[in-house]
């Protein structure tokens, strides 16, 4: 798998949430197509492997201080030795 996601988490909506919901909008976009689209199905995996493997309340704890300070956070999901893998980054 050679893909990225990226994830923005809110104060509203944690980085948890945000993995879900675009889980699920990635899901109903496969089930609509009506046809095999190789890019969501890597998408769906890899948001799968990262759901189903993150430490989320580790996640919260480094991410929502800098929410509270008005801050940008990314979380970039990628694949490494089959495994998911994800950088947090912030913008000011």
């Amino acid at each position: 798998m050679t893909i990225e996601i990226e994830l923005t988490p809110t104060l509203d909506h944690c980085i948890e949430t945000t993995a879900r919901q675009e889980f699920a909008r990635n899901a109903a976009d496969y089930m609509q197509a009506g046809e095999r689209d190789v890019s969501l199905e890597q998408r769906i995996e890899l948001l799968k492997m990262f759901l189903e493997s993150a430490d989320f309340r580790d996640l919260r704890t480094q991410s929502e201080p800098h929410l509270a300070q008005g801050k940008t956070v990314r979380f970039i999901l990628s694949v490494q030795d089959g495994k998911a893998n994800h950088t947090m980054k912030v913008d000011r």
